[in-house]
């Protein structure tokens, strides 16, 4: 070109040349220092591994009869008829279950771990036959938000179970969900230890305020027939609490007042016949509840107006409408939101065909009463000569008695019974 250097074809060509072998030479260096570097990378791995080997290895595999997934954090134990907690748990594991298992008894430490298993979160020993928890079973796990207890004979909860075995200096425990629901009843009705369930229940929940940031308490399907007086008292944070299909009758002496933030209480399928005015007041001053109470025994009678009229005012009681009569007779299936003063009276709840047993009961009790009372009257001379002689026989007796007791006391009349024998 003009004003410009120019490259002839030959000069090119030279250019290439040059540029190969190059190209040829790097390869070349590249190659022989390879192996070099393979071997000295492969005798530096081969140190660690060695060390690796002679350490025990870390905590975060899989113990060999259950299920693990790592993504889920999450470790299956069911249907395994494990006798107690796996020891190898991984580190990482946040939901646990060890339901249909031949546990048996969970004792203190149960869960105690090095290092502590921190992220479990969610633990279901439900179905795994439980019968005893001890004090301290739930201890070293920090992070434990959920319990689920279900479907195990327990026979012994220790009150400090969820506290440690010292509940006055122990921290709080984390539970914010605690599920007790169909606790199933021992065999043998000696191991209950002269306790109710009720009672047990009752003693690990008040135990040192350990179960203060509880929310949620499921006890469904338990036959309860009462609930003790200071069931609720040290769970004022509660917002959730299941009582349904139970055997309840009353409420009378249960009190709702302290449980200022609860959201929702479950009653349904009980044994309920009427809300007295006292629960009335305290289900009414809780700001935020709702109360579902279907599937109960209704008894509509006089004692029933309170509740009546409470139900056509309130707005606590979800489904209201759906809530009948199951008793007297004459009430059955009437809805309680659409009764009056005047159709709730105290007549007898007696069914007619009982009241006529009743009353024939009475009319035989009285004949034989009568007929009794006629065969006295009709042997009352034989009755009175019966009498006589048992008296003088008696009198007879006692005479007898008080001459040998004159002949005893007086020394001279001794000496003339002695002489005369003589």
């Amino acid at each position: 070109m003009p004003g410009g250097c120019s490259w002839g074809p030959a000069a090119v060509d030279g250019r290439l040349r040059l540029a190969r072998l190059a190209l040829v030479l790097l390869g070349w260096v590249s190659s022989s220092s390879l192996p070099s570097s393979a071997s000295s990378s492969t005798s530096s791995a081969s140190f660690p591994a060695s060390v690796a080997s002679a350490q025990p290895p870390l905590p975060g595999g899989c113990p060999q009869p259950c299920e693990c997934s790592e993504a889920a954090r999450t470790v299956k134990c069911v249907n395994r008829n494990l006798t107690e907690v796996p020891a190898d748990l991984p580190h990482y594991v946040r939901n646990l279950f060890l339901t249909g298992n031949q546990l048996a008894v969970l004792p203190a430490g149960a869960f105690a771990r090095r290092p502590p298993l921190a992220e479990l979160a969610a633990l279901n020993l439900s179905g795994s036959r439980l019968e005893e928890v001890r004090a301290g079973a739930f201890e070293h796990l920090p992070g434990l938000r959920q319990l689920d207890l279900s479907h195990n004979p327990l026979a012994e909860l220790s009150p400090f179970a969820f506290s440690g075995g010292n509940a006055s200096v122990a921290a709080p425990s984390p539970l914010v969900e605690l599920i007790l629901n169909h606790i199933v009843p021992p065999a043998d009705p000696a191991e209950w230890q002269n306790r109710s369930f009720e009672g047990m229940v009752a003693a690990a929940l008040r135990a040192g305020q350990a179960l203060r940031g509880l929310r949620r308490l499921e006890l469904a399907s338990n036959h309860l027939l009462y609930l003790p007086r200071d069931l609720l008292a040290q769970l004022p944070g509660l917002r959730h609490l299941d009582l349904r299909n139970n055997s309840l009758v009353s409420l009378t002496y249960m009190s709702f007042l302290n449980l200022t933030h609860l959201e929702s209480l479950h009653l349904e399928d009980n044994a309920l016949k009427v809300l007295h005015n006292g629960t009335l007041a305290e289900l009414q001053s809780l700001p935020h509840v709702r109360v579902f109470l279907d599937n109960n025994p209704w008894v509509c009678d006089c004692h029933m107006a309170d509740m009546v009229t409470w139900l056509k005012e309130t707005e606590v009681v979800q489904g209201k409408a759906r809530l009948t009569c199951a008793f007297p007779e004459k009430m059955r299936s009437r809805v309680l939101l659409e009764l009056h003063s005047s159709d709730l009276d105290c007549d007898p709840l007696l069914p007619p065909s009982l009241q006529t047993s009743y009353v024939f009961l009475g009319i035989v009790l009285a004949l034989i009463g009568a007929i009794f009372l006629l065969v006295l009257y009709l042997n009352r001379k034989g009755i009175k000569k019966w009498m006589h002689n048992i008296r003088d026989a008696c009198r007879d007796h006692m005479e007898g008695y008080h001459y040998r007791y004159e002949i005893n006391a007086d020394p001279r009349l001794t000496n003339l019974s002695s002489n005369s024998d003589v």
